[in-house]
């Protein structure tokens, strides 16, 4: 294991890309997620992530040099056309204008289509909640999850995170997960390390419960929940779709598979504005006393720090250096 700092995985990352062909603009704006996401350890959405961009962009599966495109059609929607561009830079150059939407409107969309997998979909609402805005998300995957009851893959894992100001700049709450029991990276890592997984996660292939992590990759998902986690996340999957263009999770094929169709995945987000109604932050304030009166309780997303360096392992980390040349 090695402490590498936060700025080395960061400039590691762009380099890496920028020489397996992505513009240094946009390599930039990935690199910064897979930062993001290696300061708080959420390891499979940083660096575990990076060969699979950079065979990616080799095969075609991912433009690394394609400027999105920015369009207003209503006063309180801004869509993207990330064309088959990763998802970070698409979101940059919309969020801006979609925040004005909001302040103007009350509340705004941003539909963010045609784009590769957004990986941390927390990172991008909490951009939204940094700017003294709700943030609500929603993105589809590669199908993985069956209907409860069956054992055909219908829907992606789909996540749907939440970020909440708290009026000062920062974050007074913020969730990002999946709609199933555990994300699809959990299996493929306990895949990769020989490791069971715990009952409960996945169903094999006949729709039994399994703890083989190969078992589980063949079959499908557990929705958190069973049928309610299932509606959020058909939710997830006609907002992601149907309002960003982007295709459905059974057209999608596996994420990370190095060559192969675009993933053309849809992200929707929603952008409220706190100061609607005048009274946000005092019922926040109430809402917060309420939650953290018993001891060891919280907000969802409170007493997360980011840290600075982290711990890598030694194979992951030179496989970045090997990358970035």
């Amino acid at each position: 294991m090695a402490d590498i700092t936060l700025h080395e995985i960061e400039t590691r990352t762009t380099a890496a890309l920028i020489r397996h062909g992505a513009a240094p603009w946009i390599a930039a704006e990935v690199a910064r997620a897979v930062r993001a996401a290696e300061s708080i350890g959420n390891r499979i959405c940083g660096l575990y992530y990076l060969e699979s961009y950079c065979q990616q962009l080799q095969t075609g599966r991912v433009n690394g040099t394609v400027e999105p495109e920015v369009s207003q059609p209503r006063p309180g929607a801004v869509l993207v056309d990330a064309r088959m561009g990763f998802a970070q830079p698409a979101f940059a150059r919309g969020i801006d204008r979609a925040a004005a939407a909001a302040r103007i409107n009350g509340v705004a969309s941003l539909a963010i289509g045609h784009a590769h997998t957004c990986t941390s979909l927390g990172y991008f609402t909490e951009q939204i909640a940094r700017r003294g805005l709700i943030g609500l998300g929603m993105t589809n995957a590669s199908p993985i999850v069956a209907a409860p009851g069956g054992k055909t893959r219908v829907i992606g894992t789909n996540p749907i995170a939440f970020s909440v100001p708290d009026g000062q700049g920062g974050l007074a709450m913020q969730f990002d997960q999946s709609t199933t029991v555990v994300a699809l990276g959990k299996i493929t890592m306990a895949k990769a390390a020989g490791q069971p997984i715990p009952l409960g996660w996945a169903l094999d292939a006949q729709g039994n419960p399994t703890t083989d992590p190969e078992a589980a990759l063949s079959g499908s998902l557990v929705s958190i929940g069973g049928a309610k986690g299932w509606g959020l996340g058909l939710m997830a999957e006609l907002l992601a779709a149907g309002l960003t263009g982007g295709v459905v999770s059974r057209d999608v094929n596996p994420l990370k598979a190095p060559d192969g169709p675009p993933h053309d995945l849809g992200q929707y987000y929603l952008l409220m504005d706190p100061d609607l109604s005048g009274v946000f932050f005092d019922r926040l304030a109430q809402v917060a006393e309420g939650a953290t009166t018993d001891a060891g309780a919280r907000m969802p997303g409170q007493g997360k720090k980011p840290c600075d360096p982290v711990t890598v392992p030694d194979p992951l980390w030179a496989q970045v250096r090997d990358l970035a040349g």
